[in-house]
């Protein structure tokens, strides 16, 4: 049952309140300023499309009626066939000029019109992964390894000034956004990590946030002692900005110190400004307003996610706001100018761990949230896949925010699913807010390493969701065969389309207005960024970078360096399909003939594929099958033995055929005949963490 609970509860301790907002007076009223909400037309040029982060385009040329006849125009190969590396780069594009970096990290200017290279910045201070440019002042800045920040000259890609920015976390990941003279840039992957503003003159800081509050700033008592020192709280993504309010919002993501982000045991408190959105001043980083979407994360279920600001009617009133979540599969609708809640939130009461040092509510929109929250027990032997929900056996399953402490609990939508860090899109056409999501179900305890366990064996799909944000409900949603949550930016154009990569290289444009597919075209390789639209000579163009990055398919993603744009008549014939991802989560090691080892399957002990030797002592390590990946030919019978020199009772589940579900006592053996080739995914009975595979070939 929902219960209200008055902001001014939940933040008791800390110096503000997000119902009143305690705001520290806005400026007075600046020169006009460019809308955060002004749709991309002949220019693409930020990534996220404005400063609102809507990733849509006002152009209608390519729309339902003619979308059939679009066609590659163009193909640029911008590192001459490169196959490797990680790739989630958002192209941009002013003044008819695309500017993308690659994998290597080298930052390519290439012709709208005839996909001809430019000039070509190489890289000269190590690879790192990168999100997009940004172009403002005739330069184009870019990451560099060892948190550098680089100015290039815009028309002819020479240094212009590099600066190296320290003491704040690591640089880069974060595509960088310019306004007005400033570099709003963010830093991670450190005990700290801070909001900052640099000068585009010369890189030199003007002003910083740090995610984590330290001593005497606001937010710093809602962490028990010195665990502040190691908050983490990072700013993982690109900010929203707004120059008419004069605010910036970024989100900062999940708490991480105190032995890893699944474990509150020694940071009791709500843990600010860990899995907020903030809004700054835009000149001088004071504090306005913050909203938190998750008290003390335990889960990794920050909401990285762009901002998106849209101007909407809500009960007959226009308002600026904030669409903010992803991976928590709800949205949060703010009004942008003191983040109160024009749809109402709640906070809900949850299941508690004292150990945890558990927040006892957590908020929920009214409105509920856009996907499903609990993992799905479907029994074994039914259809299969079968829901995409759908639980690994012999877990602890559980709904979002159930605790957790050493057993594990497999929840949903999970830190690698709902819309995670993609780019999200709103159309001023339909009205609605669009984003890819993904299903990937995880187990959190304090026995997982990191940020939580992907269960071996799960199905790893997503899909794309429509939510009307003057009401926060859903108009239309529509599965997917792949996890569309990590960089799969989506763009919607008043040609009443959007469009979406996907893993496997295709390129979707569906129907605004019920997601319905109407084209698709094959690039060559994975898509993780974001389409963009733009238009040269009176011609409108669509344009996408297929790269590729292991998140969360591995290797197995395809990888590639295609700059890709799309015009109605185009020619250029689709990239050669690749081998599409592997969406089953892998087990964690590689394959053994059933030769090699007789055929036989060890229960709670791990293998050596070195020696070839099996694991002298009992475990429930993920890996704890040896081996783990056995190939046998249709027809082979399978030994599966518990030694007797363990003490446990072990087993193993198969799914989700259902094949067989067995207990074994220390010392006893069963055997299975495996006639049908496939792969046979099946975990242990007394832990779900080992998990082995049998593929039949």
């Amino acid at each position: 049952m929902a219960i209200e609970v008055p902001r001014r509860d939940v933040l008791k301790g800390v110096a503000v309140t997000a119902a009143a907002a305690t705001l520290t007076p806005l400026p007075a009223a600046a020169a006009p300023a460019r809308s955060c909400t002004t749709p991309g037309g002949k220019d693409f040029p930020k990534v996220g499309g404005n400063y609102g982060n809507q990733n849509y385009s006002a152009l209608d040329d390519i729309r339902l009626g003619t979308v059939h006849r679009l066609g590659g125009a163009w193909v640029n190969r911008i590192e001459g066939g490169l196959t490797t590396g990680t790739n989630q780069s958002t192209a941009v594009a002013v003044g008819g000029v695309l500017y993308i970096e690659s994998a290597l990290g080298n930052v390519i200017a290439v012709d709208g019109r005839t996909g001809q290279t430019k000039w070509k910045y190489t890289q000269t201070r190590g690879t790192v992964t990168r999100r997009g440019v940004a172009v403002g002042a005739g330069k184009v800045f870019t990451h560099g390894k060892g948190s550098w920040v680089i100015a290039l000259d815009q028309e002819t890609g020479a240094v212009l000034w590099e600066k190296q920015i320290t003491g704040y976390g690591t640089m880069e990941k974060v595509a960088i956004t310019y306004h007005d003279g400033l570099l709003h840039v963010g830093t991670h992957d450190s005990a700290r990590a801070a909001a900052l503003a640099l000068s585009a003159t010369d890189g030199s800081l003007v002003w910083n946030f740090w995610g984590t509050p330290g001593p005497g700033e606001l937010g710093n008592d809602t962490w028990a002692g010195d665990s502040w020192q190691v908050g983490g709280a990072t700013p993982w993504i690109h900010p929203a900005l707004d120059p008419e309010l004069g605010l910036v919002y970024w989100t900062f993501g999940n708490a991480r110190g105190n032995n890893s982000s699944q474990d509150g045991s020694g940071r009791e408190g709500l843990n600010l400004f860990s899995s907020s959105v903030v809004a700054l001043d835009l000149k001088t980083g004071q504090y306005r307003w913050h909203f938190q979407s998750i008290h003390h994360d335990i889960w990794d279920m920050d909401n990285v996610m762009a901002p998106v600001l849209a101007d909407v009617r809500i009960r007959g009133k226009m308002r600026k706001i904030l669409v903010y979540g992803s991976k928590s599969g709800m949205y949060f609708i703010l009004d942008r100018v003191d983040g109160s809640a024009p749809l109402g939130i709640d906070e809900v009461p949850v299941p508690q761990e004292p150990r945890q040092k558990t927040w006892p509510t957590q908020p929920f929109p009214r409105q509920g949230p856009w996907t499903e929250t609990r993992v799905v027990d479907q029994p074994l032997g039914t259809s299969v896949p079968g829901d995409p929900n759908r639980a690994v056996p012999n877990y602890v399953q559980g709904a979002l925010y159930d605790p957790h402490w050493d057993v594990p609990v497999l929840s949903i939508p999970g830190h690698g699913g709902g819309a995670d860090w993609n780019h999200q899109s709103f159309s001023h056409s339909t009205g609605l807010v669009y984003t890819g999501y993904g299903y990937v179900a995880a187990a959190h305890s304090l026995t997982e390493a990191s940020n939580g366990l992907r269960p071996p064996g799960e199905y790893q799909t997503g899909g794309v969701v429509a939510v009307d944000p003057s009401t926060n409900t859903v108009r239309w949603k529509r599965r997917m065969p792949y996890s569309l949550a990590h960089g799969n930016g989506l763009l919607s154009t008043a040609g009443d389309l959007i469009y979406i990569g996907q893993p496997d290289g295709n390129l979707l444009a569906l129907d605004a207005h019920n997601g319905r597919e109407k084209w698709r075209f094959q690039t060559g390789a994975a898509i993780s960024s974001s389409p963009i639209m733009y238009e040269v000579d009176g011609v409108q163009y669509l344009a996408v970078y297929a790269g590729g990055t292991g998140i969360p398919y591995g290797d197995s993603a395809p990888r590639g360096d295609f700059l890709w744009a799309f015009a109605l008549g185009g020619t250029v014939p689709p990239a050669p399909a690749p081998r599409p991802p592997v969406i089953r989560r892998p087990v964690s090691g590689g394959p053994v003939e059933g030769s090699v080892v007789g055929n036989t399957v060890v229960l709670a002990r791990t293998f050596d594929a070195a020696t070839g030797t099996v694991g002298s002592t009992e475990s429930t390590a993920v890996n704890a099958m040896a081996p783990t990946h056995l190939r046998v030919p249709a027809g082979t019978t399978v030994t599966f033995i518990n030694p007797a020199g363990n003490v446990n009772v072990h087993g193993a589940t198969q799914f989700f055929e259902g094949l067989f579900d067995i207990r074994l006592q220390p010392g006893e053996s069963f055997t299975y005949t495996f006639r049908r080739r496939g792969e046979y995914f099946f975990n242990d009975t007394y832990s779900p963490r080992p998990t082995g595979k049998i593929e039949v070939y």
